[in-house]
């Protein structure tokens, strides 16, 4: 079971200010915290929680907020897509993911979002929604209790790896509201150290003439990292990188094999591109994600003969995977997405990445402004990554998501509304 660290006392009902809808309003200038007392609650929940020993704002949180849950549920959220989205292991035409709202009873509304990526997550939409719905039944029937008691149960219900993205959603769905019950944007409850991001932007598999269209249209629009996905095709991949390069000669490449080279492929990826005078600031998940030894190969190689840091993405789907990657020095960089540990997990696992020395990447699956924005929020609030990719919202010929952050380029700037600042017209995507 994930580590929740969390314990129970009522929050007093005359503070809050809740639109069931998008709350906008601006956060009390007071420290969020400080309007908090010991008062018990109901009853206990029957999980036990267990210590997570984080120093972020969310953990005063999940010990004093009482969570009374009035509805719960969810609903498909399929949204097309302005191309084809192809890496090496699948190929999505469309965003088939899960939307879940959370109503408290004191009237706050919190969002959540379970993406679904073909053979990357466990889930498929089908799964997602049951499972989802499950969650939701539980929440709709669970007397009061602290978020902390209360995710340390939804963890129970989707447990590890194979419901990580659901449980991801979920969690989302239930911070979300509590973080709008005490007016407080999601970036300062994770900490307040930005309110921006600046994220890289993906070109997937795709011809050298599209790789080169995209290129130049991603300069006009100012973004000056692409993150390329490679491992199909060892030939075409060089030939794409090539053709990236006339188009946008400033970028900064990232390459992302999400496991689709051998480590021999990877190590001549690296050769060729040196050859071109290219040097990656970063090559995403070369081999096979049980591909352990490989994977410290390539790290080694691509680190003392290249100068080039290699992330565990696929390779890092929990703690012990971390911890694993640690000892045995098998990558630098380690790729936190929601959707593979859930929220909490996240933060378990950035805690102990950082006390480790390895560099830290936020990344998602295809996902919309919902699940963009919160890992977007936490990234911006934590401060510590660095490598942002959270691009995939702009990758969608539509967007179901109201207000919510604010897009410049490259730049997302969040704002001071409470909690997530975006909703969904609920009726709309059933």
């Amino acid at each position: 079971m994930l580590s929740t660290g969390l314990s129970l006392f009522s929050l007093p009902r005359a503070p809050i200010l809740c639109s069931p809808l998008h709350p906008t309003e601006t956060p009390p200038k007071s420290h969020p915290f400080s309007q908090f007392s010991s008062t018990p609650t109901k009853k206990m929940a029957a999980t036990t929680p267990i210590a997570i020993t984080t120093s972020f704002g969310l953990k005063n949180l999940m010990e004093t907020f009482t969570v009374d849950v009035q509805r719960a549920e969810n609903r498909p959220l399929n949204v097309p897509l302005i191309a084809p989205f192809t890496i090496s292991s699948s190929r999505l035409e469309r965003v088939e993911n899960v939307a879940i709202r959370i109503e408290l009873r004191n009237g706050c509304v919190g969002w959540g979002e379970a993406p679904i990526l073909p053979f990357v997550t466990v889930e498929d939409q089908s799964t997602a929604m049951s499972k989802a719905a499950e969650a939701c039944e539980f929440l709709k029937r669970s007397p009061a209790m602290t978020m902390g008691l209360l995710l340390a149960e939804i963890d129970g219900i989707l447990p590890g790896h194979e419901f990580a993205s659901v449980r991801a959603g979920v969690e989302m769905a239930v911070i979300d509201a509590v973080a709008t019950s005490i007016g407080v944007p999601l970036w300062r409850l994770f900490g307040g150290v930005s309110n921006t991001i600046t994220t890289d932007i993906t070109i997937p598999i795709v011809s050298p003439a599209e790789a080169a269209e995209l290129a130049a249209k991603y300069y006009n629009q100012g973004f000056n990292t692409l993150k390329l996905k490679v491992g199909k095709n060892l030939k075409a991949d060089i030939e794409v990188l090539q053709a990236i390069r006339g188009a946008h000669p400033e970028c900064l490449f990232i390459l992302d094999a999400n496991e689709g080279y051998k480590p021999t492929e990877a190590i001549e990826v690296l050769e060729k591109l040196h050859e071109m005078g290219v040097t990656p600031v970063l090559f995403e998940q070369p081999v096979h994600r049980d591909d352990w030894e490989g994977l410290g190969h390539v790290n080694r190689i691509a680190k003392n003969k290249y100068g080039v840091s290699v992330a565990a993405d696929e390779s890092c789907r929990s703690l012990v995977d971390v911890k694993k990657i640690v000892r045995g020095n098998l990558a630098d960089v380690v790729n936190i997405k929601l959707a593979k540990v859930g929220v909490v997990g996240a933060l378990e696992i950035i805690e102990i990445a950082r006390a480790s020395g390895l560099h830290l990447m936020i990344g998602g699956m295809v996902e919309t402004r919902l699940a963009m924005g919160f890992a977007g929020h936490l990234a911006a609030g934590l401060g510590c990554f660095k490598f942002v990719d959270l691009d995939t919202p702009l990758l969608l010929s539509e967007d179901p998501v109201l207000e919510g952050y604010e897009v410049s380029g490259a730049v997302y700037k969040f704002t001071n509304a409470r909690g997530h600042g975006g909703f969904l017209h609920w009726d709309n995507i059933a």
